[in-house]
């Protein structure tokens, strides 16, 4: 039985607890929110403890840790898992600066704890499939690869000027999605925004609407374009073009029931948001996680992915900043 201790009851925790509880030997055994109300839901339905934060990670009963926390957060919560020997699961970004990322590398490297930077979508059964038939060689080598990924609506402004800016909040998903399905990393940067769905966004100093344009070494492309709003729902696509072909994983609707009448062909709408999109990802994610730490297993994408997926966004801010495409 792997005992969790999960750090951060708010949205995504519940996820991560509704994702345990479908698991056969493993289990919730400690709980810590800054606000405890959060947590009590999560408890009652568990019967883990609440306790502090600093309480999860020293007690006896949790192996592994989950953080869920703010971001700003995360870089402490790291070094003391690490120093008590927990195997950690942290949401992404594993922290907004990459030089504190190094540090918290540096610790569990030496700590030698299993650590896995949640990228959810990896784990997406359609672009797991779509990346695996890239590698089998299906459409031969990668000559441009295209991401589209579009809010709802965009989150609270008090999101929004703590987020570390569309490239580290959101696109940073896509960023590591980039580097999966190419196989390698990219060597320049550029990227183009606007604030057109709320002024306000650009009043915080951040941008709504972005594009970023990504090459290799190996001269291959990737396109990414992010926007905080999408009228008719949660849009998330990828189409790789490659020397033999293409691959393309398109949305996930509601349902597969499509209408055609003289005013012509209809379907249901996109899954909402990503709970309900990436709801088996998330549950995948876990359980390749739980499985690596306990069997001692190299994870992957680990906390040197995020890094490099953080690298990315800083250069995607500085290049929109300056105008001009940066090196990696």
């Amino acid at each position: 039985m792997l005992n969790i201790g999960l750090l951060g009851c708010g949205r995504i925790g519940q996820v991560h607890a509704l994702s345990i509880a479908r698991m056969d030997d493993v289990r919730i055994t400690a709980l810590a929110d800054a606000f405890p109300e959060a947590a009590t839901g999560i408890a009652a339905k568990t019967g883990a403890k609440i306790m502090s934060a600093d309480e999860v990670i020293a007690s006896p009963d949790v192996d592994a840790v989950i953080i869920a926390t703010p971001t700003d957060t995360h870089y402490d919560l790291i070094h003391a898992a690490a120093r008590a020997g927990k195997a950690i699961f942290c949401e992404k970004p594993v922290d907004l600066s990459a030089d504190r990322i190094r540090d918290c590398i540096k610790i569990v490297t030496e700590t030698g704890v299993p650590f896995m930077t949640a990228f959810n979508r990896r784990f997406d059964p359609n672009f797991a499939t779509l990346q695996a038939r890239i590698r089998a060689g299906e459409i031969g080598s990668v000559e441009l690869v295209t991401i589209l990924s579009r809010d709802p609506s965009p989150p609270p402004i008090s999101y929004i000027e703590r987020s570390g800016g569309i490239f580290r909040d959101m696109m940073i998903h896509d960023f590591d999605m980039a580097r999966f399905l190419l196989g390698e990393d990219a060597v320049t940067v550029f990227a183009v925004g606007a604030a057109l769905v709320d002024p306000a966004i650009g009043t915080a100093g951040d941008v709504d609407t972005a594009a970023v344009t990504l090459t290799t070494a190996s001269g291959a492309i990737c396109q990414i374009t992010n926007s905080r709003r999408a009228t008719y729902g949660y849009d998330q696509r990828v189409e790789v073009h490659g020397a033999g072909g293409m691959l393309r994983a398109g949305n996930v609707l509601e349902n597969t029931v499509e209408s055609a009448t003289g005013a012509g062909f209809a379907t249901a709408p996109t899954q909402h948001f990503f709970l309900e999109r990436y709801e088996a990802a998330y549950r995948i994610e876990l359980t390749q996680f739980m499985e690596a730490a306990s069997k001692g297993a190299a994870i992957s994408p680990n906390i040197h992915d995020g890094l490099a997926a953080q690298l990315m966004a800083d250069a995607a801010a500085q290049s929109l900043e300056t105008g001009l495409p940066v090196s990696l």
